[in-house]
């Protein structure tokens, strides 16, 4: 069809630009050195649009190829519609509800606020905010289309105008399609062709800033539309939202990064007492421990047990259960070889720290159970974990995807090919027995390759793959594999620029164990580095510096963001003064600093301090 494609950046960091512009020579890209915000940004492209119907569409979304098509003869049957949104579904092919919405009002947001459009999906009176009562394959006249995909008639545009600039992210396309409702025109829900959305790409959910942007958006709109009462009483419900949302998020927050090892502290300490109590009442009567020692060593021990569940990866970014029992099976041996060094003066009992321990893992379990059902954190499925990988393709198609994989480190997950042509007989089956082979193979990813099959075809295959199956899509020509399971939560890409080895948990606290450990040895040693190190007062600085996690010992040497982040480095990761490197060719330091995060091992950092250690105060 006669189309243009217009791709407005909003100074993005990555190298969007210098990548995309030679790949697709006939795209409009517009370039802001600025982030201007989402509607201002939309309408810099619809100034130079030529076309009778203007597409807004979000970079984070897949379109089947047949889809233009279907709205424009959608636009020909129905001479009242002025705009239409489109069915979408996630990345794990479920449908988002956001597809179809009305126009926010008190009601519509304090049934949502207090949970009831949950409760009652299909109400008409509960669920309005999402039309929960309007079937999601039918096409009907809806108030709001979203924002990630709003087809609208360039003539509707120009009695509306674009997008309001005041809001700079979240309801602009609520209130767009109010002025287009006003204009006289209708807004349409087409359900006969869909899209992905991976969503979560712009702001997470869940964060403070999510919660302020949206909500501040619902207040502009109101204030603009509403008037009297009714503005007056949504504003106060819009505040009351932006509080229990600050308080849910903030608490979450706490929990996650201070208030769970803290919590885990006092079960463990609380573990080791009561275990002491019924081992003196129940099962040594006769023996008695010296309370003053008790006080000192059950601190200790569950200092001790924490420290070693950390660095065993307890506190990652989301929670699995076998995380947590390799995670206390660890701190168990830990403490019990620590506890067999003690002299026998110190000791009491072996069996209160292993039955202790035990218990203190039960009661973890229970609390992150229960925290999991509260949403205040966050469970790591099977599928996200190390998983086997299914390619759905061609032969070259899987020999191209292969590649990106190996290049990421991922090699060893391949377990082969599924066919998408049913004369391929070198395959391990074909797409259409998916479901049959879920059972047969022990596969948790799929990756489906777009080239052979359409992207209509992946739309309409990826609602009818088991939950419990990761999908993830390679589009032919591309240079990556991009899936996403969850709206909420930001996706994944896999490329041979990103298998960092400095990005894994495990890697990332050895390295600040490392940075620990060198700046409190050159603390309690500082006398000595008088003599050994050559600026003995900036060393001093350093450490403290580094514990203070404002730098560490070894870091890049380049600013290229595109790498995962690091704190400012002492040494660069060549071994040389940072401040020193400024002669190299920046792209040599970037491919230096590339190989350092891609290929990390915590014995780079030692060799490199200890080989520069006299360099260590600059």
């Amino acid at each position: 069809m006669r189309a243009e494609i217009i791709v407005v950046d909003n100074n993005s960091t990555d190298g969007s630009m210098a990548y995309l512009k030679p790949k697709f020579a006939n795209v409009n890209f517009l370039e802001n050195k600025e982030n201007c915000g989402f509607a201002k940004a939309c309408n810099q492209g619809l100034n130079i649009a030529t076309g009778n119907y203007i597409l807004f569409l979000n970079p984070d979304t897949i379109v089947p190829e047949d889809c233009f098509e279907k709205c424009i003869q959608f636009f020909t049957q129905h001479a009242d519609a002025g705009a239409l949104g489109i069915r979408m579904i996630d990345g794990s092919g479920k449908f988002l509800k956001e597809s179809k919405r009305a126009f926010p009002s008190p009601l519509t947001s304090l049934y949502k606020l207090f949970g009831f459009a949950k409760l009652f999906p299909k109400s008409k009176t509960f669920s309005q905010y999402h039309l929960g009562h309007l079937a999601q394959d039918k096409a009907n006249e809806i108030d709001v289309l979203a924002g990630a995909f709003m087809m609208i008639r360039k003539e509707v545009l120009d009695k509306t105008g674009g997008f309001d600039e005041r809001f700079f992210m979240y309801g602009e396309d609520v209130d767009l399609s109010y002025r287009i409702q006003k204009s006289g025109y209708k807004n349409y829900y087409f359900p006969d062709s869909s899209i992905i959305h991976f969503k979560g790409e712009s702001t997470r959910k869940g964060s403070m800033n999510y919660v302020r942007m949206f909500y501040n958006a619902m207040s502009v709109f109101v204030k603009k539309h509403y008037s009297g009462g009714r503005a007056g009483a949504f504003n106060l419900l819009i505040h009351a939202g932006i509080w229990l949302r600050a308080i849910f998020s903030a608490t979450g927050h706490f929990i996650r990064r201070i208030g769970l090892p803290l919590i885990d502290a006092v079960l463990i300490l609380l573990s080791f007492l009561l275990t002491k109590w019924i081992w003196g009442e129940w099962i040594r009567p006769e023996t008695s421990f010296e309370e003053r020692l008790i006080w000192i060593a059950f601190p200790s021990y569950t200092l001790l047990y924490l420290t070693a569940a950390y660095y065993a990866g307890l506190y990652d970014r989301s929670y699995k259960q076998s995380g947590l029992a390799r995670s206390m099976l660890f701190a168990i041996i830990i403490l019990l070889a620590a506890y067999s060094l003690l002299p026998e003066n110190l000791r009491f009992s072996r069996g209160i720290l292993l039955f202790g321990s035990i218990l203190a893992f039960l009661l973890i379990t229970v609390l992150r159970w229960i925290l999991i059902q509260t949403g205040a954190l966050t469970e790591l499925s099977n599928n996200e974990d190390s998983s086997n990988i299914l390619i759905v393709g061609s032969e070259e198609e899987y020999a191209k995807c292969s590649a990106i994989i190996i290049q990421a480190g991922l090699k060893e997950k391949i377990l082969g090919r599924v066919a998408v042509s049913e004369s391929d007989t070198t395959s391990m089956g074909h797409f259409k027995d998916l479901m049959q082979l879920s059972t047969t193979l022990p596969f948790k990813e799929l990756i489906i390759c777009e080239g052979n099959l359409t992207y209509k075809d992946i739309i309409n295959i990826i609602p009818a793959i088991a939950k419990n199956i990761k999908v993830k899509l390679y589009s032919s020509g591309s240079n990556s594999i991009v899936g996403s399971d969850s709206k909420d939560s930001s996706g994944e890409a896999v490329s041979k620029e990103n298998g960092y080895n400095i990005a894994h948990p495990y890697y990332q606290r050895m390295k600040r164990l490392i940075d620990v450990m060198v700046s409190f040895i050159g603390l309690i040693t500082f006398p000595i580095q008088f003599i050994i190190v050559k600026k003995p007062i900036s060393f001093f600085s350093n450490c403290l510096s580094v514990l203070s996690m404002k730098k560490t010992w070894i870091g890049y040497i380049s600013n290229d963001k595109s790498l995962p982040n690091l704190r400012k480095g002492v040494l660069g990761c060549n071994g040389t003064i940072i401040n020193t490197m400024n002669f190299f060719q920046t792209e040599n330091l970037k491919r230096v600093d590339y190989w350092y995060a891609k290929e990390y091992k915590p014995m780079i950092d030692i060799g490199l301090i200890f080989k520069k250690y006299r360099r260590l105060g600059g």
